[in-house]
């Protein structure tokens, strides 16, 4: 078996240049003005002939910087978590960092195994997308000095700044479609509320909406992602309850409309015909389900590149006031909150 040979080093190159290693770490550190041309002909030949590649950890840490970005994501099999990661990766790009992502899949033991990793490679700020995660891990957080930022979620009595969607605004534009389609009947689906404030704000906005029109009935039921029965349990309900008018859910996030979708495929409920459906979240599938189910498209690429800007200004000594970026949605429509006939 051919073994691969060692890496080169520093003291390599300054051997092999017939120089010293500090004049090869000033060419390495731009500094040629402080070398004679042949010395640097000689470093770079160097470097060529040994295919030499300085660590930028070393270098970074000498300089007590590791550009480096933690990022913790509850679930990353959430369509939402993914596209807010190409958007924070992509500012990584442009900005120089280096991402090292963390998906604690929602258990609490890996969320602080992660907090403590991110902490010994000594990343220089954190996002956060924290919806799902637990309560004594986000204290954790509240006690951690590094420059900080929360995707989607702000935490009582924590002093962070905040990316995400103008839930209000939003919950109040698909409300207020269903409502203009001749939707007697709403909905709110969510998981369970908590402390989770876009839930909670999706909600108040959608009964505030809800009450503009005095003939519409306005319920929400809060279920677990993935209990089917009792879904089904609550839609058929909703649906009896109601079967003298035009009902619709409304779901409060991607991976809930799907659930959804599939509760009302067992339930033999066509949404768009016999009962109407939105969904918070766009997703890739949401044209081709069906007549195409509505959406409220959240911009998550350009809400994970603003996050990411925002703790790098943390790092770079941005001291203004805590701030909450917000951005609007934008609805979808789709055959599945046409007015039913």
């Amino acid at each position: 078996m051919k073994t691969r040979p060692p890496r080169a080093t520093i003291s390599d190159v300054a051997r092999t240049a017939k120089t010293g290693k500090t004049s090869v770490s000033r060419y390495l550190n731009g500094e040629v003005n402080l070398l004679s041309p042949d010395l640097k002909t000689r470093i770079e030949q160097a470097i060529a002939d040994l295919d030499y590649r300085p660590s930028q950890m070393a270098r970074g840490l000498k300089r007590g910087r590791t550009r480096l970005i933690g990022l913790i994501i509850a679930d990353i099999t959430n369509p939402y978590s993914v596209d807010v990661l190409s958007g924070i990766e992509a500012a990584c790009r442009a900005q120089g960092f280096t991402l090292l992502m963390c998906n604690t899949n929602n258990e609490v033991d890996r969320e602080q195994y992660y907090l403590q990793l991110l902490s010994s490679y000594q990343v220089e700020g954190i996002v956060v997308n924290a919806v799902g995660m637990h309560e004594e891990v986000l204290k954790r957080l509240q006690q951690s000095m590094l420059p900080m930022v929360l995707i989607d979620r702000k935490i009582p009595d924590f002093a962070c700044d905040v990316v995400g969607l103008n839930n209000p605004e939003a919950s109040r534009i698909a409300t207020q479609h269903l409502l203009d389609n001749g939707y007697e009947a709403l909905l709110f689906l969510s998981e369970p509320l908590g402390s989770v404030n876009t839930r909670r704000e999706r909600l108040s906005a959608f009964y505030d909406t809800s009450k503009t029109r005095t003939n519409v009935m306005a319920e929400n039921a809060e279920v677990p992602l993935h209990q089917p029965q009792q879904l089904e349990k609550i839609l058929r309900e909703f649906q009896q309850r109601h079967s003298d008018k035009h009902c619709a859910v409304m779901a409060a996030n991607g991976a809930l409309t799907l659930q959804v979708a599939r509760a009302l495929q067992r339930l033999d409920l066509h949404w768009g015909e016999t009962i109407g459906l939105l969904g918070f979240d766009e997703l890739e599938w949401a044209a081709l389900a069906g007549v195409g189910i509505t959406t409220l498209k959240q911009p998550t690429w350009q809400i994970g590149y603003a996050a990411l800007e925002q703790v790098i200004a943390r790092i770079d000594g941005n001291e203004q006031p805590i701030s909450e970026q917000v951005f609007s949605g934008e609805l979808i429509v789709r055959g599945s909150s046409q007015p039913l006939r």
